[in-house]
């Protein structure tokens, strides 16, 4: 019997790169990726949305493109109120934030020392391509 895998195996920086482009592709804002290889997380992506239905609209995405490519959905917070959605892939941590609750409560400084992770842009690579 062959046992299947029952997540994908990509890396983490992989996987950032997918939701990335997915939230890109989906209009998020001002996205920000962080390694922070802490013990919760290795990396946040943190990005805008421009209303609450936006931000379900990002959060809903992430999950049915995170089924698709078999990754690890560990939990969803909230996603009633919208105005701060969390999506925890588990080595991925996505934080979608209206705009003023993104400027009140300045994420980014909690990882101050982290390091920004490099992205490329869906756009960017099929030029490359």
């Amino acid at each position: 019997m062959v046992k299947v895998k029952k997540y994908s195996p990509i890396s983490t920086k992989e996987k950032a790169q997918l939701v990335y482009g997915w939230l890109e592709e989906n209009k998020a804002r001002d996205i920000t990726a962080l390694e922070v290889k802490s013990a919760v997380t290795d990396v946040v992506l943190i990005a805008s949305a421009s209303s609450g239905r936006h931000a379900k609209s990002l959060a809903d995405n992430i999950i049915v493109s995170g089924k698709k490519e078999k990754l690890e959905i560990l939990s969803m917070e909230g996603y009633q109120a919208g105005s701060w959605v969390l999506v925890d892939l588990n080595d991925v941590v996505v934080h979608i934030l209206l705009e003023e609750n993104r400027n009140a409560f300045q994420l980014e400084s909690l990882w101050n020392e982290a390091e920004s992770l490099v992205l490329e842009s869906r756009s960017r690579q099929r030029m490359d391509s």
